[in-house]
């Protein structure tokens, strides 16, 4: 069914919603040209904020345009890239001989994880689960990371955290997680059960009350739990990776499914071909991702050797693999 037909002036502002987002990254540099770094943080957090709206504003009001993706991703750039990158040299870096290196080196990750981003949108998913999940730090994030250590000297005034050496190397740190490899949580995929409602916003709630009462304190406690996060991110897809049974099912069960794996390799119990099955998954994928087939036909042209691919082990009986007749436990036939 076709969408309400918003008038045109609604329908621009997403639009409207971005320019805010980039004049409020500007006013942070601004800000910061002043010795205001405490509106600096608020301007940035206020982009941040802004960036979260615009998106799904544009798919309430069915506002999505080319234009309004390309003036997202040039916000996003300013607001999140070059803003912060300015302030923290204006703030720590200014007069320090690798400051401005530093600086640079920032807004041109920035560049290329927007670039990367932008370029991964076209693409077809390798697995089921990628939407879960954005490769590397989220612009947003990246930017409020960035700036923890100057959180810190606002909330408890100057020290060792707030000296030039640890601030470039901390920037540089954030500025890798943004480029990097590593998958990190996509807060737009989280579905939360009934059940954890309730509590749900009472942590909202308590998060609200720090930040109101010690908001750069909170800030900078907020920003390292999310970078806490990142490990156990990892040890969650890699497990995904490798299960492809809980491949397009719920959370919960995705929990019976780890809490049953763990109950079997405490029993000793442990599949000898889980890796290879969830191979041999991605592999019937990429195969009907190119021939279009169905996924019997795609299994077999996979394996097929004029593909330029050797059938893999699973795709071998076991009376053709003995290594696999003794993974599975199976005796070799005595001969008469």
């Amino acid at each position: 069914m076709p969408g309400p037909d918003y008038p045109a002036g609604v329908r621009l502002l997403p639009n409207a919603v971005t320019v805010l987002a980039l004049c409020s990254g500007l006013s942070a540099v601004y800000f910061a040209l002043s010795g205001r770094f405490e509106l600096c943080v608020a301007a940035v957090g206020a982009a941040a904020l802004c960036d979260a709206l615009d998106g799904r504003l544009a798919r309430l009001l069915d506002a999505t345009t080319r234009i309004g993706a390309e003036l997202d991703s040039l916000a996003d750039l300013v607001s999140f890239g070059v803003a912060p990158a300015l302030v923290l040299y204006i703030w720590a870096l200014e007069g320090n001989r690798y400051g401005w290196i530093v600086a640079l080196v920032f807004a041109v990750c920035m560049m290329l994880r927007l670039a990367r981003f932008n370029t991964l949108i076209d693409e077809e998913d390798e697995f089921p689960f990628t939407r879960e999940f954005f490769v590397g730090v989220p612009a947003p994030a990246a930017a409020l990371s960035a700036g923890i250590p100057l959180y810190v000297e606002l909330h408890f005034g100057p020290g060792w955290w707030s000296s030039a050496p640890l601030v470039a190397v901390w920037a540089l740190a954030v500025a890798g997680l943004m480029v990097s490899r590593l998958p990190t949580v996509s807060f737009k995929s989280v579905r939360v059960p009934a059940n954890y409602i309730a509590p749900l916003l009472v942590l909202v709630g308590l998060v609200a009350a720090v930040l109101i009462t010690v908001p750069f304190l909170g800030l900078a406690i907020v920003s390292l739990v999310y970078l806490c996060l990142i490990p156990y991110t990892v040890h969650r897809h890699r497990w995904l990776t490798q299960h492809p049974e809980a491949w397009g099912v719920p959370v919960r069960e995705r929990r019976a499914i780890a809490r049953a794996a763990r109950s079997a390799r405490r029993l000793g119990l442990r599949s000898p071909l889980r890796r290879r099955v969830a191979g041999r998954a991605s592999a019937v994928a990429r195969a009907v991702r190119r021939f279009g087939d169905d996924p019997a036909g795609a299994m077999q042209r996979a394996t097929r050797p004029g593909n330029g691919r050797a059938p893999g082990p699973a795709a071998q009986s076991p009376r053709q693999s003995p290594r696999n007749r003794l993974r599975l436990g199976l005796r070799r036939a005595r001969r008469r």
